[in-house]
């Protein structure tokens, strides 16, 4: 029963990070596509010269976190496309069964599952997608906030990275509460499991030390 759910649980990490992984490389391409950034002066002769002053180091940037944000999710995105498909196969192959067959059979059908021997790079996927890869896409926004108005309005680009310092700030603090909380569950469910497995050995011992007992008054009656 715990195989699973944990196979249930994987498959809907998998499924979640696909969709994320997706949309969100697919808006840093097209926010890195639609960045304009002109470094030819405009105006000659007697008129005023227009050039843009986007410093070299804050274009460096962009295009450094633009490829780290897409080559996290695109490799989020092909752990999730490989992996996901044999999940869904062994759900459907236990679906399909009733009741009593499933109940013996769970063992057997989620043996053939690849999330318990490829759990490593499933939880991988999941870290890189909504942890890492969200976590960029917010530097993303700053970055390509300060390169669009740098020339325009430096306060609205200030503006930005004023909002974005606390919801960053957020983001993080969030997902180590959330992690804390997460293995404080899992060590809650564990020791629960345990408790359960010891009150199941404690009943089996008594019940074969009353078998034994009574095997034992029974071979005596009969001598």
């Amino acid at each position: 029963m715990y195989t699973l759910q944990q196979m249930h649980l994987n498959r809907a990490k998998l499924k979640a990070s696909n969709h994320t992984s997706g949309l969100i490389s697919g808006f840093a391409m097209v926010a890195m596509v639609e960045l304009q950034v002109d470094y030819g002066c405009k105006g000659g002769g007697d008129n005023e010269t227009e050039c843009s002053h986007v410093p070299q180091g804050l274009l460096i940037a962009v295009s450094v976190c633009t490829t780290l944000l897409v080559a996290v999710h695109l490799l989020a995105l092909m752990i999730s496309t490989c992996v996901l498909p044999h999940l869904e196969a062994v759900e459907k192959n236990t679906a399909h069964v009733d009741s009593m067959t499933s109940l013996n059979s769970t063992t057997t059908n989620t043996s053939d599952s690849p999330h318990l021997s490829m759990r490593w790079y499933i939880e991988a996927a999941w870290i890189f997608s909504t942890v890492l890869g969200l976590l960029l896409f917010l530097v993303e926004i700053g970055l390509v906030s300060w390169v669009k108005f740098f020339d325009y309005s430096r306060n609205a680009a200030i503006g930005t990275t004023i909002v974005l310092m606390p919801t960053v700030l957020l983001f993080i603090l969030f997902a180590l509460h959330f992690y804390w909380k997460l293995v404080a569950h899992k060590v809650e469910s564990a020791d629960k499991n345990l408790q359960e497995i010891e009150a199941q050995l404690q009943v089996i011992q008594r019940k074969t030390s009353e078998n034994q007992l009574n095997g034992s008054v029974f071979s005596i009656k009969i001598v």
